[in-house]
């Protein structure tokens, strides 16, 4: 199965100047240009049999230009052969075409990846945010976002103090106890 799979990647890679990296434990990477990607990932679908796109998450490589690189890991449900489609996207235009018609599962995946880093996502039916309200001006997950979090001015759509469980009953605290002693379900209010 591999060489077939091999030999098909080979013949995607010369049709959309994609560049093949080494098979890594039974699984398979390509590097695309992000304007390829619909065509790409028709090809994958209907030519190659990757009907099932398991993921799609986004990397935030600071100081690096692109910027941002989208990645696909797709499965081929019939062989259990696996993909991946690697594209990277500049900083000043964080923009890919969807492939949310063409693998249903993308719709939310997509969503999260632009909510949390940014990465938009032409053509998609409801890009919105998934986790953070709508009008948030930040990105968290990108590795410029203070891990401490910035401050909000607005008490009623997020926290700008402490949670309010801080402390309380289901929240570990720093100990020298064993892993069963500082399991906050076995402590007591009191």
């Amino acid at each position: 199965m591999a060489s077939s799979l091999s030999a098909a990647l080979g013949s995607l890679s010369s049709k959309f100047n994609a560049t093949l990296l080494p098979e890594f434990r039974g699984e398979f990477s390509i590097v695309i240009q992000a304007p390829k990607i619909r065509e790409v990932a028709q090809f994958c679908r209907d030519q190659l049999g990757f009907d099932y796109l398991v993921d799609l998450s986004a990397v935030d490589h600071f100081g690096e230009d692109p910027r941002f690189e989208v990645v696909y890991e797709l499965c081929n449900l019939q062989s259990n052969a696996h993909l991946r489609i690697k594209l990277r996207v500049s900083e000043e235009n964080p923009e890919v075409p969807t492939v949310s018609d063409i693998w249903p599962t993308a719709d939310w995946h997509e969503r999260e990846a632009y909510d949390m880093l940014g990465v938009k996502f032409s053509g998609h039916p409801d890009l919105r945010r998934i986790l953070m309200w709508e009008g948030y001006p930040y990105f968290p997950l990108r590795k410029d976002f203070p891990l401490a979090g910035r401050p909000s001015e607005m008490p009623d759509v997020a926290f700008s103090k402490a949670a309010p469980l801080e402390g309380g009953p289901f929240v570990t605290v720093p100990s020298s106890a064993t892993t069963k002693d500082r399991e906050p379900r076995s402590r007591s209010m009191d």
